[in-house]
Order: structure tokens, then C-alpha cells, then sequence
């Protein structure tokens, strides 16, 4: 009988930024981050109230491997990032 592998999954990371609409050029903070899977190293950059900035830094790191697939403004001062890693 032929053995079966598994498809392993990716990893996705979506990102719930605000930023302060009374400063202008305010920088966005995080306002929730869901991990499914797994965003090891940068898990602790996925914090509310964390700098998005940061938590992109580490992500998109060349080799950790995340890759933005769909990110949108929901108001002039607030919207959301996914973000997958294929394992």
C-alpha cells in the first residue's frame, strides 16, 4: 500500500492596525494579530499596541519567509494585512 503524506499547511498572520486620527503622520499600531500556524520568530512584535512597523520588519525578513497577500484601508485611519508563509 502506497504511503500518504500530509500537505503541510501555510502559515497565516492577519494584523488589525489603527493609527491616531488627532496626530497626523501618526504611526499604525497594532490593534489584534491572529496567528494560524505558526510566525515563530516574530511572535512577540504581534502585540496590541505594538508598532505595525515592526511587526512587518520581522515578517517580511527575507528569511522568515511571510509575504503580504492582501492588505486594505477600511478609513483613513485604520485596516488590516494577511500575510502567509509557505512552509
Amino acid at each position: 500500500m502506497a504511503r500518504v503524506k500530509a500537505v503541510k499547511q501555510p502559515d497565516l498572520v492577519l494584523i488589525s492596525w489603527t493609527r491616531n486620527p488627532l496626530v497626523p503622520g501618526s504611526p499604525r499600531r497594532i490593534i489584534a494579530a491572529r496567528v494560524i500556524g505558526n510566525a515563530q520568530p516574530c511572535r512577540f512584535t504581534l502585540v496590541p499596541n505594538g508598532l505595525l512597523i515592526n511587526a512587518l520588519n520581522c515578517l517580511l525578513d527575507h528569511n522568515i519567509g511571510f509575504k503580504i497577500v492582501f492588505q486594505r484601508k477600511t478609513s483613513s485611519v485604520s485596516g488590516f494585512l494577511l500575510l502567509q508563509r509557505n512552509r
